[in-house]
C-alpha cells in the first residue's frame, strides 16, 4: 500500500483556527491552534505550521448549512481556500465539517474537559474530527 499523504487539518473560526495532523496508519492527533489576525498572516501562519509538520497537503473544514447550502461561514472559508492556494504549492482539500464542533463539544466533555472554558481544545479536536472524516472519505 502505497504511504499515506501527512495531512494537517484545519477548523476555521472567527477567532482561531485549529489544527490537527495526520500520522502513521491514519492516526489523527490535535496540533494547537494560531489566533486569527489578518487573512495574509493567517495563511502564512498555516503555511508554516503545514511546513513544520511535513504536510504535503491541507484540509479546510467548509461549514455548510444543515441544509447543506454555503451560507456566510463557508463563503469565508471558501475564500481563505483561494488565499491559501495562491501561496502554497501543497494540495489543499475542502471537507464537509457540518456538527464537528458540537461533536467535538461533547468529546471533550466526557474527557471532562468544560469546552466553554477551553474554546482552543474545542478548535483542535474539530480539526481532529474534519481530518477524520476526510481521510474515511478517502478510504471509502
Amino acid at each position: 500500500m502505497a504511504e499515506q499523504e501527512k495531512l494537517i487539518a484545519l477548523d476555521l473560526g472567527e477567532r482561531r483556527i485549529g489544527l490537527a495532523v495526520s500520522g502513521p496508519g491514519g492516526m489523527v492527533l490535535p496540533a494547537g491552534h494560531i489566533t486569527r489576525t489578518k487573512l495574509a498572516q493567517d495563511t502564512q501562519h498555516v503555511i508554516a505550521a503545514a511546513q513544520e509538520r511535513q504536510a504535503s497537503g491541507i484540509v479546510v473544514g467548509i461549514p455548510y448549512t444543515r441544509e447543506g447550502e454555503a451560507g456566510p461561514s463557508a463563503k469565508l472559508a471558501r475564500g481563505f481556500i483561494r488565499a491559501l492556494r495562491k501561496e502554497t504549492t501543497l494540495n489543499v482539500h475542502e471537507m464537509d465539517e457540518r456538527f464537528t464542533s458540537v461533536e467535538a463539544e461533547g468529546l471533550l466533555r466526557e474527557s471532562g474537559v468544560q469546552p466553554s472554558r477551553d474554546r482552543a481544545s474545542v478548535d483542535e479536536t474539530a480539526a481532529a474530527l474534519i481530518l477524520q472524516r476526510y481521510l474515511a472519505s478517502q478510504r471509502s
